[in-house]
């Protein structure tokens, strides 16, 4: 039990957190003040351009004072928006159709680098400006402007290359502290491989034998390949966390036949395999026919997730209605989707495959609405997200409502790539 003046004095040291508040505003005040400089210096260009005394110089030196003014505004708003969600109070943003992408994932962090990296974009100008009018700007200025900017560059680098340790140290930090509160709780990782499940030219996966009955729960993992002595320790905390994660078999980017489906994103698919995905809580819909490589992109992004130092659980659609079956005969429900809460990234396969009952239907709602900008989730179906009334009823539209606010829906379009391989196998 928490000592009740302790608990007091850090309460009101947390409440300080408001002196901040003023602050802000007066940076808003700031940001009206760039805006009057911006309309003040387009006046101007505006009135030298009509009455014809604008040289090419001048016009390219009050562009780029026009770029650097927008530049310093956008560094304000940034200041601004993500300083007083980090250390004042959450903006309650949910929903709205122009949340910024990288409010939802905002950290001290990620607001250094994003600082950064906006300084050195307004020092460039800075120094454009200074080459381009270089008749009337001393060799001393340019030499130390070229330094100063330089300078900026390698600060900027060396707080980018700090943080990415820094935060996976800290996510590595909140994964072990959840992996011991849970004690044993990450049971039954799904590994049963789908008669359906989209191999797309690549190694198969295996399979139940012909009589087997899948469990009533998911399955305990694979026993783990062995591992290589030789490898770093952070390559072998993501084999560790592949192993984990449940994966029929291992699918890689690399390896997927792009030449089969004869329609995808490549862009989008490219985009998703730097897993940022993860970090920002967006999720990633694959829908087209059987044997189009959904699969193979899901488990790939999940490797990757894994590579990138997230915790990646893989199941079918039919898995998780049991796993989350057994979690309600049982009493622990809430529990059970609290716990899934340290795994940043869930995958749910093969959602179309088999229509689920009123009730089962209600449980896949609640984790998606669980999940919902909380956690990320990829999701493979045969169908579009309009059609899944035809699998989950009157549960579909708000369960795709909320899955699909923060996602990335790749559709393929193909025939399956198996029954290619086995005509063409006939035929040879």
């Amino acid at each position: 039990m928490q000592n009740t003046p302790t608990t007091t004095l850090g309460y009101a040291l947390f409440a300080t957190r408001w002196l901040q508040a003023p602050l802000y505003f007066g940076l808003v005040a700031a940001q009206g003040v760039y805006v009057y400089k911006f309309f003040k210096e387009l006046w101007t260009l505006i009135l030298m351009c009509v009455s014809g005394h604008a040289t090419e110089t001048y016009v390219m030196l009050a562009v780029l004072k026009l770029v650097d003014v927008v530049m310093i505004a956008n560094l304000l708003i940034m200041v601004i928006v993500g300083g007083y969600e980090t250390f004042v109070s959450r903006i309650g943003l949910q929903g709205h159709r122009d949340q910024p992408e990288w409010l939802s994932h905002v950290n001290s962090n990620v607001l250094k680098v994003k600082l950064a990296t906006a300084i050195v974009g307004i020092s460039s100008v800075h120094l454009l400006q200074m080459f381009v009018d270089v008749h009337h700007t001393s060799h001393h200025s340019l030499l130390w402007g070229t330094v100063i900017h330089m300078a900026f560059i390698a600060s900027a680098a060396i707080l980018a290359y700090m943080s990415g340790p820094m935060a996976a140290q800290s996510d590595r930090g909140h994964a072990d502290r959840g992996h011991a509160d849970r004690g044993h709780g990450d049971h039954g990782h799904a590994e049963l491989a789908h008669a359906d499940r989209e191999p797309a030219g690549h190694p198969q996966v295996t399979r139940p034998q012909p009589g087997e009955t899948p469990a009533a729960t998911l399955p305990h993992p694979r026993r783990p390949e062995p591992e290589p002595t030789s490898l770093p320790e952070t390559d072998a905390d993501a084999e560790a966390r592949i192993r984990a994660a449940g994966f029929p078999a291992r699918k890689l980017l690399e390896d997927f036949d792009q030449q089969h489906p004869r329609g995808f994103d490549r862009e989008t698919v490219a985009r998703l395999g730097k897993a940022e995905f993860v970090a920002a809580r967006r999720n990633v819909v694959f829908v087209g026919p059987t044997g189009t490589g959904k699969t193979h992109l899901a488990v790939a992004l999940g490797v990757r997730a894994c590579q990138a130092g997230h915790r990646v659980m893989f199941a079918t659609a039919a898995e998780w209605a049991a796993r989350l079956s057994d979690a309600r005969a049982a009493g622990r429900l809430d529990a059970e989707l609290a716990a899934l809460d340290d795994h940043p990234l869930l995958i749910v396969d093969e959602i179309g495959y088999t229509p689920f009952d009123a009730a089962t239907a209600g449980l896949f709602f609640r984790l998606v609405a669980h999940r919902y900008e909380r956690g990320s989730l990829i999701v493979t179906s045969d169908r579009p997200l309009g059609r899944w009334d035809e699998v989950f009823g009157t549960s579909a539209p708000a369960m795709a409502d909320r899955l699909a606010h923060h996602a990335e829906v790749v559709r393929l379009e193909g025939d399956s790539y198996r029954t290619r391989r086995a005509t063409a196998a006939w035929t040879d």
